[in-house]
Order: C-alpha cells, then structure tokens, then sequence
C-alpha cells in the first residue's frame, strides 16, 4: 500500500484501477468522479450512424480521449466500471460517500441508465446535471441536456450543515474553455464538497484536475489519478494555478 506522503495533494500518472488498489482503505472522506463514458462505442451518439449523422466527426471526442480510446465492448467496459467502484467502496470509511457522474443513453433501441454498473452497490439518490443547450447535429434526436450524479453512500454517510437545501436538480453550465474533450464545470465537485464534511477527496479519472482545484478552492486535500501524462500536466498546471489565486504560497 502507498503512505500517504506518496497520495495526499497528488495528481497519480497510472491506471486507476491499479492505483486504487495501492491506496489504504479510509485514506479519502468521499469520491467525486466522471469516469470515460464509453461515448465511441455508441450506435446513436453521431460518432456511429448514417452520413447525416456522423457531423460530430469534428467533435472532441471523436478520438477519444488521450491515452484511452473510450471504445471498449459494453460487456467489458461495464465489469471495469463495477471493479473501479469496488475498490472506491472499499477506500472510504463508514461515513463516506461517492458521487459517480455518467450520462444515460439509449444503445440499439435499449436503455442504457448504467444499471448495470450500479447494481448491487448502496444507492441512495440520483442527482441530475442539467447542462445548458448547444447544438444538436442530429435531426433524429431532441438535443440532450442532462447527466445523472448517482450517490453511493456507507451507512453513516450525511451531508454537512444546509448541504441539504440543495434540489436533486443541479442547473449548471458546462465547462467550455477546456483542453479535456469532457470536463464537467468546476461548480459541480466544488457544490459536492461544500456540501459534505470530507476533509480529502479522490478522483480516479482527474482528467484535467476540476475535481482537484475544486478541493483546493475548498481548503481541502485531495487524491488524483489520470492515466494521460498530458492530463496530469494539465491538471499540475490548474492546481498550481488555484492555489496562487486563493493565497497559497511554496516554499
């Protein structure tokens, strides 16, 4: 197992679920993460499908994401999912939680709501992420607005003091000013945060570091891993970058 000198306040360059193997059971309060959607796999998502609607060629996650190509067989992508959430369970104490952003979507005329990835796991409430619009190639589909948060709770887990004036719909403008092809806005694990006790917070799929920066602005610590070394970079870059905007000084 890693010593906490080797994780806290670090951005982890592997494999998350080999990395979380090596972390100590209660060494992060909760997990705030977005892992890879599977998106390039999609029959529907305009990455796949006729020439009217294959306009996302342009798209950012076209080519998937760096170092992962986000275009794994259901079956497989789902039983790695389930082993990541496995190892997060294990991770957080008796009082911990985790918030697992994913996007639901209709997969060869089934409904693909990620039931299968949680299944068997304690869920106790979905939170829906509405984005703002944009523009929709598509002319087979009403343009998709909304991810779902699922909240995997221990049983001792309760959110801090007011954090529960919060609605279940969480109305916040995704980011657009990311090198990521898939960041989700700083609002949403910084919301998270405040609303919990958790003194650390781990991500496993940190991407561009949002989850990170958002415990930093919090004043708390964090764990990340990214499989992408130009990710890592990025996310060393906004930590960096956060920690001179709230005061911190290196010595």
């Amino acid at each position: 197992m890693l010593e906490e000198k080797d994780y806290l306040n670090k951005i982890i360059n592997g494999d998350s679920l080999e990395v979380m193997k090596t972390i100590p059971e209660g060494a992060a309060d909760i997990i705030v993460t977005s892992p890879p959607y599977n998106i390039r796999n999609s029959s529907g998502g305009g990455f796949r499908g006729t020439s009217k609607s294959y306009k996302w060629k342009n798209a950012a996650l076209k080519d998937g994401y760096s170092d992962h190509s986000d275009d794994m067989p259901h079956d497989e992508y789902v039983a790695w999912q389930r082993e990541c959430l496995t190892e997060m369970f294990r991770i957080i104490p008796d009082d911990g939680a985790i918030f697992y952003n994913h996007k639901w979507r209709v997969q060869n005329g089934l409904m693909q709501d990620r039931h299968d990835i949680v299944e068997g796991f304690p869920l106790r409430q979905i939170i829906i992420w509405q984005r703002a619009g944009g523009i929709n190639f598509n002319d087979g589909y009403f343009l998709p607005t909304y991810e779902v948060i699922y909240l995997i709770c221990k049983p001792d887990f309760t959110l801090a003091p007011k954090g529960n004036l919060h609605t279940d719909v969480w109305r916040i403008v995704q980011d657009s000013d990311n090198e990521h092809p898939a960041p989700f806005p700083i609002e949403i694990p910084e919301r998270i945060i405040n609303s919990t006790k958790a003194q650390t917070i781990l991500d496993p799929f940190m991407g561009s570091g949002t989850t990170a920066a958002a415990a930093v602005r919090s004043s708390r610590d964090f764990i990340g891993i990214e499989i992408s070394p130009k990710y890592c970079s990025l996310a060393e870059e906004r930590i960096a970058q956060e920690k001179t905007a709230d005061g911190f000084l290196e010595f």
